[in-house]
């Protein structure tokens, strides 16, 4: 009998990586949802319930210890690790007269460090099912706007690190990276911060493909390069922005 795959995502109690968790369970995987807000993590738990084939852990990526216990207790529920999905982030958008040092490096220590010792953890366990690493970055690595020093600065050091990472893990495990656009999250949060954003005809159209981006675009882009099939994909990024970084605009 084939043994179900389990996969990780950080930061997996809202937003993108929430919808990422639902897309792989519903293709079969088992999921390990690894999240600091424990609000947000109970709130999960009780949505799922009584399924057996989701557990949720506090984690705080930057922290080695966690990342260890919260593998212990995903390979103690599940025996294996075919997936991890660094996507834990924050931001601290402001100008750089306003924006302290340790802000700067809380956003770099979540967004970059993070992946990294998460990476690092699992390997033993990926190698051992020739599994892969799928790091989430964003179009901010490749363009800014105004007052993004940080997170910028963080995702660009996230692209750099997957192709790091593929090189010196191949070809036991593969990584790649994806690229989000402009996707809507505005209500898949915590009760306390969900709200819909009102989104007008101009913000869909300004996509060359007609909308704003939706979570489960990134999920399926997952469930592509998790896919063993496409075993010659490794140390790439896939840009999912309904084609915005293609566009010149004039003013």
């Amino acid at each position: 009998m084939k043994q179900q795959k389990t996969a990780v995502i950080t930061g997996g109690a809202q937003g993108i990586g929430r919808i990422i968790a639902d897309f792989l369970e519903e293709e079969g995987w088992h999921i390990s949802v690894w999240d600091k807000d424990t609000e947000a993590l109970e709130e999960e738990r009780l949505r799922w319930k009584s399924r057996k084939t989701r557990i949720g852990i506090e984690c705080d990526v930057t922290c080695a210890g966690s990342v260890q216990s919260a593998l212990e207790q995903t390979i103690k529920k599940f025996e294996r690790l075919d997936l991890l999905v660094n996507n834990a982030a924050i931001t601290a958008n402001r100008p750089i007269l306003e924006l302290h040092v340790h802000e700067f490096r809380k956003v770099i220590d979540v967004n970059l460090t993070g992946p990294f010792i998460c990476s690092k953890f699992c390997v033993p366990e990926l190698a051992r099912t020739k599994g892969s690493i799928i790091n989430i970055c964003s179009t901010r690595a490749f363009q800014s706007e105004p007052n993004t020093e940080a997170y910028s600065a963080s995702k660009g050091g996230v692209f750099a690190l997957t192709h790091a990472l593929a090189m010196s893990l191949g070809p036991d495990i593969r990584v790649n990276s994806i690229s989000p656009g402009w996707i809507d999250v505005s209500a898949i949060r915590k009760a306390a911060d969900a709200m819909q954003e009102n989104l007008s005809g101009a913000d869909h159209m300004q996509h060359p493909a007609g909308r704003v981006g939706d979570p489960v675009d990134i999920a399926r882009a997952v469930v592509y390069l998790a896919d063993p099939r496409n075993d010659f994909v490794t140390g790439q990024n896939i840009t999912v922005d309904g084609g915005m970084t293609r566009k010149m605009i004039y003013v």
